[in-house]
């Protein structure tokens, strides 16, 4: 009777705390195909974006070898048009995207103390549509007439017209990146509104949690404006229309508007969950609760709304009329008050803070350093008439290139490496770690600074030649960018040597760390919070 009677309250704590001895683990090739297990499409999400990034990074190289001299020195012009085109779609739609959708995956659930996310089986097929749909983008670089070479913006009469016969390719894997998006967005809302904990509270979830959940509105707000350009496309090459060709009585400039009403939306997807990372990582390693919780999440709402009202300062040299150039040069302004509150919380949180620079907190400040630079060269762009000056120039790369690595590829790793010990129950080895941020910190200076003097000179961007005036800073560019790749090489080791060996990660590697998913043991359970946690 004993015995019985102990068996049963061991089930019971195992029920509540996750921690099965056999955990329910499955194994072999078709637990990956098939699994519906949050942890599991998370890391499946992870993998997948940490291959695309290394490929369209692989892309990035080709471009850098071919600009480090001027004249043609390594490919032909139009296959260095396919690599630009190809290397942006990739790091956007396949490394950027996937990797937030991975950490959303892992995380929110444990965040938010539900067993799983809400729609699992459709959480399986979101992902596994993805590897097809790249497949399909990445086959086209073979076939006659090449890849799409018309620029990851795609504009017509470009992609239209002058297009290769591949181009059908490029439309379908789009189309299908954004189902798969689509789906992963509803579900990241489902879950949240309806399987929080019961005493969580919408301004008690953690702020990874309310990115994501505005972040996921915004995909489903503007994913189908991109699939009707993208059919619109297909159409126009395809079956005889004329929505963007002037001859056929269509307009050109009209795609650029529909484009950016998706494209301004979609840079704030690819940030939002970036300042979520941040707000959790800062307090942990200042030793102090985020400072400005509320006025986070309201700033957070506020970019979410202005993103719609600001899509046509990319169009300022188009010849719009000037009280639209002043309305989207004031509407691009407004939009820095709310992310000046979040960097102004970030740096109030640490004033006076215990603080510690573990590699998480490193990455996480040079985010808001570098994160603030393309922010000021993006309110340099905003201004209607400085803007006519940095279009289409190297400025404009330089700007975004802030925003999207230094901006969200160090958030992403800063969330690798501080929920690393949770996934694999090891610590990294964090004298590698040290290594590779000082590494990326100081090629991805080398790299993309200089660009902004390239832009000002008035080199243009999608030049494989160039003339001889700019040939010194482009050496430097390339050897920063070779630099930076061979550093993410770093990156790879570290991440496998954590998930075969390290020290065993306690329960809460960090100190300062808050959260329902550091009450978990590490490694984090198979299946978690069966029953839901009480929060405080």
């Amino acid at each position: 009777m004993s015995d019985m009677l102990r068996d049963a309250v061991v089930t019971e704590t195992e029920t509540q705390t996750g921690e099965h001895h056999e955990d329910h683990r499955p194994s072999g090739l078709m637990r990956w195909v098939l699994t519906t297990n949050h942890k599991d499409i998370g890391s499946l999400y992870l993998m997948f974006s940490c291959a695309m990034f290394f490929l369209g990074g692989g892309m990035a190289m080709v471009i850098r070898a071919e600009l480090f001299q001027p004249g043609l020195q390594l490919v032909e012009p139009n296959f260095f048009n396919q690599m630009t085109t190809v290397h942006g779609l990739i790091m956007v739609f396949g490394a950027v995207m996937p990797a937030f959708t991975g950490l959303a995956n892992w995380m929110i659930p444990v965040m938010i103390g539900a067993p799983d996310m809400a729609l699992p089986r459709m959480n399986n097929w979101s992902f596994w549509i993805l590897p097809f749909a790249f497949a399909l983008l990445v086959s086209s670089l073979f076939m006659e007439g090449g890849g799409p070479n018309f620029g990851w913006t795609f504009y017509a009469p470009l992609s239209t017209t002058y297009s290769p016969a591949s181009t059908g390719l490029f439309v379908f894997a789009i189309h299908i990146m954004g189902i798969s998006s689509i789906m992963g967005a509803i579900n990241v809302v489902v879950t949240i509104m309806n399987m929080r904990a019961p005493t969580m509270t919408y301004m008690k979830m953690p702020l990874f949690v309310w990115t994501w959940l505005i972040t996921a509105f915004l995909l489903i707000a503007v994913m189908p404006v991109l699939a009707g350009a993208v059919t619109m496309v297909l159409t126009d090459k395809y079956f005889g229309t004329s929505f963007f060709d002037a001859a056929g009585g269509g307009d050109p400039v009209m795609f650029q508007h529909i484009f950016w009403f998706f494209g301004h939306p979609e840079v704030y997807i690819m940030i939002l969950p970036s300042f979520g990372i941040i707000s959790a990582i800062i307090p942990a390693f200042s030793r102090k609760r985020l400072f400005g919780y509320s006025s986070m999440v309201y700033a957070t709402i506020s970019i979410a709304g202005l993103s719609f009202l600001v899509w046509a300062h990319h169009m300022f040299t188009t010849g719009m009329p000037i009280a639209a150039e002043l309305f989207f040069m004031y509407c691009t302004m407004l939009i820095s008050v709310p992310t000046g509150v979040k960097v102004f919380n970030w740096v109030a949180t640490m004033w006076r803070g215990s603080l510690t620079f573990e590699v998480p907190m490193l990455f996480a400040i040079a985010f808001i350093v570098l994160f603030t630079i393309g922010g000021f060269s993006g309110l340099m762009l905003a201004i209607t008439p400085a803007d006519f000056q940095y279009h289409d120039t190297y400025f404009v790369v330089a700007h975004f290139h802030y925003v999207l690595v230094s901006g969200a590829i160090f958030s992403i790793m800063a969330a690798v490496y501080y929920w690393l010990p949770k996934w694999t129950g090891h610590m990294f080895d964090e004298r590698l770690g040290q290594w590779h941020f000082w590494c990326s910190l100081i090629s991805v200076n080398l790299l993309f600074f200089p660009m902004h003097f390239l832009g000002l000179a008035g080199m243009p961007r999608r030049i494989p030649d160039y003339a001889l005036q700019f040939a010194d800073v482009n050496a430097i560019v390339s050897i920063g960018g070779f630099a930076f790749g061979l550093s993410q090489l770093l990156f790879l080791a570290v991440v496998i040597k954590c998930v075969h060996q390290g020290e065993p990660a306690p329960k809460k590697p960090w100190e300062g760390a808050e959260g329902l998913e550091w009450t978990l043991p590490s490694p984090a359970p198979y299946h978690t919070f069966s029953t839901p946690p009480k929060v405080d």
